[in-house]
């Protein structure tokens, strides 16, 4: 019968995690081998504001979920532009769970994903225009309407247009309704487009 050596496996004790760590030393741990040790170094760099574009890039590679979760916390936190800017780039990742947990980030970033949201809504992938959509559903932030108002007025693709319209029947007013009328006009060809413009008018005049 052979024997098979068992593979010895590298624990973070509590107390390592206690000493002084530096940002050089956490970026190196997130490359460890050790999930746990990648963990640990993930929220203690939420205390480092230089230590978002490592985060940003280890996000990309990172398979173990508790890590991945550390590293998004830890970027929302940090919430600078670098740390903005590595969310973005998981919009564009073909691993749908990354983007979803990306646009969850990014609703937590009112103040720092406004100034961009102008550029995702005119990005030229229009999977990544939905994306930013979805963002809006949850960002709270006063030009959230009038954003939307301006991808219906303006978005020729019928599906970033659909997206925007669901979310004004929840949060339009008024304003919104020039826009919707507009967009069954522009969009006459497509039913689903003029079943949620009508429910979202219906919703706004208190039908």
């Amino acid at each position: 019968m052979a024997i098979v050596k068992r593979k010895e496996t590298q624990t973070v004790q509590t107390d390592e995690r206690s000493r002084p760590r530096d940002l050089d030393g956490l970026v190196a741990e997130l490359s460890d081998s050790n999930p746990q040790a990648r963990r640990w170094a993930a929220r203690d760099l939420a205390a480092f504001p230089d230590a978002s574009a490592a985060l940003a890039a280890r996000l990309f590679k990172e398979t173990d979920a508790a890590v991945r979760e550390a590293i998004l916390t830890s970027l929302t936190l940090i919430g600078n532009r670098t740390a903005v800017e590595g969310l973005v780039e998981c919009l564009r990742s073909e691993d749908a769970g990354l983007r979803n947990e990306a646009i969850e980030a990014m609703k937590n970033l009112p103040e720092a994903v406004a100034p961009i949201m102008a550029g995702l809504l005119a990005d030229p992938d229009p999977d990544v225009r939905i994306f930013a959509v979805n963002v809006l559903e949850s960002l709270r932030h006063p030009d959230v309407e009038q954003w939307l108002i301006e991808v219906i007025s303006e978005d020729e693709h019928v599906n970033v247009c659909a997206t925007a319209v669901d979310l004004l029947g929840e949060v339009g007013s008024e304003a919104a309704v020039p826009a919707l009328e507009a967009l069954k006009t522009r969009f006459a060809g497509e039913p689903y487009i003029a079943f949620t413009a009508d429910l979202a008018l219906k919703r706004i005049r208190g039908g």
